[in-house]
């Protein structure tokens, strides 16, 4: 599919920030195959070096290097398969070559399974007051003491290859929502060059890196966005720019409209995308990872995600509970604590209810993906999807009018 260029941006424009189609040697120790599909959905095995990950997966987030409240151990236990850890964060704090002298990502935190870390573009991009972008990279003022740093794609690369991550990504340029058109169109040429970019600079052959998708709501310029990186024959893809303020509608159709012009071959990862909804509707539209930091933070708010849906587990109610939050649930916590004993925990500000609320709510999440995907095998993705957000939203849900249909 050959795409026009968005108006005010020509060629020569493109070859002066240095987008050009030169590809890597091909990733080893990387695969993705596709076992089941079912409507939308597919039922994978992305394989790296570090081991296997079943798609639909999630990924718990720990930003600096840490699951906040859990040990690596209590991850393996609830079905962790891969996690997200932040570049920009330990580039800031401890420093990536501080990483590199203690063994590398997986031996500093005691993980032997698959990372994946985020290029810091986003967090950056989020520090609207302390960076200036240009087309060579982004100038900012770090959050923590207020150093003063240049981060270019090159660096990005650097920075995730000496972290050892399984899988990098490219460092992209995110404008905020909403955006103009124009804005978005200058976000997405900018990401094309700085894929191009983190492509020659990538020199790591056991690192899978996967470009990064933007254009907003603007469907020309995600067509354009993907036209192009898929040019450059990534081994994955990532679509980011959502979970900014904007409305599901938008979401769903910005997915409905760019997965389809994606490889069939090559994993698709939609970024900070983390409620159970939205695993359902991305699931349905071709999406294989998702990542969130929601169901930790909820979980230190004594918000807990269960069958019938989300509870409070500060609630009055809950104060002679023997029961546990989620009957259904086979998570630690619900296998051995109650509800009035985890909200007596919350009253009283141990920190023992962070981390079984945090327990509970990655094995909810881990097991839903679980869930999912043993429906896309067994052909039953829709009526799974009907029969869960039946009970979660507690009541009727239309399976005829649902998005993501075969």
């Amino acid at each position: 599919m050959k795409l026009a260029q968005p108006r005010s941006f020509r060629l020569d424009r493109q070859l002066s920030l240095g987008y050009d189609y030169r590809m890597a040697e091909p990733e080893s120790g990387f695969s993705f195959e596709i076992s089941a599909t079912c409507g939308g959905g597919r039922a994978g095995v992305l394989s790296t070096p570090h081991g296997a990950v079943r798609t639909p997966a999630f990924i718990p987030v720990g930003t600096q290097g840490t699951v906040k409240a859990v040990t690596p151990e209590e991850l393996r236990d609830v079905g962790t398969e891969i996690i997200l850890v932040n570049a920009y964060h330990l580039y800031l704090r401890p420093g990536h070559e501080v990483v590199r002298r203690l063994g590398g990502l997986h031996k500093m935190m005691n993980w032997e399974g698959p990372i994946l870390t985020d290029s810091g573009g986003f967090q950056i991009h989020s520090l609207s007051a302390l960076r200036k972008i240009n087309d060579g990279g982004v100038e900012f003022r770090s959050h923590i003491d207020g150093s003063l740093h240049f981060l270019t794609p090159e660096k990005s690369i650097g920075i995730q290859e000496t972290l050892g991550a399984d899988v990098i990504m490219c460092f992209d340029d995110c404008p905020s929502y909403p955006a103009s058109e124009e804005r978005m169109a200058e976000g997405v040429e900018r990401t094309l060059a700085w894929a191009g970019r983190c492509r020659r600079a990538h020199g790591t052959p056991h690192q899978a890196l996967f470009g990064i998708i933007q254009g907003g709501e603007y469907r020309s310029l995600r067509e354009r966005c993907v036209s192009a990186l898929v040019d450059m024959d990534f081994p994955g893809y990532a679509i980011g720019g959502l979970s900014l303020g904007e409305s599901k509608e938008i979401t769903h159709e910005v997915l409905e409209e760019t997965t389809p012009l994606l490889p069939e071959n090559k994993p698709r990862y939609l970024m900070g995308m983390g409620v159970p909804e939205d695993f359902l509707d991305g699931v349905t539209r071709g999406v294989d990872l998702f990542d969130c930091v929601f169901p930790t933070r909820a979980a230190r708010n004594a918000m807990l995600f269960t069958s019938r849906g989300r509870i409070h587990a500060k609630k009055a109610d809950f104060t002679e509970s023997d029961q546990p939050p989620d009957p259904e649930c086979d998570c630690y916590t619900c296998r051995n604590y109650s509800s009035g004993y985890l909200r007596h925990l919350f009253i009283a500000k141990e920190i023992l209810a962070s981390r079984l609320a945090t327990i509970h709510n990655l094995r909810f999440f881990l097991r839903l993906v679980e869930q999912i995907r043993e429906s896309i095998v067994e052909g039953k993705l829709e009526s799974f999807r009907g029969s869960f957000l039946e009970k979660y939203r507690g009541e009727s849900y239309d399976q005829e009018t649902s998005p993501g249909r075969a």
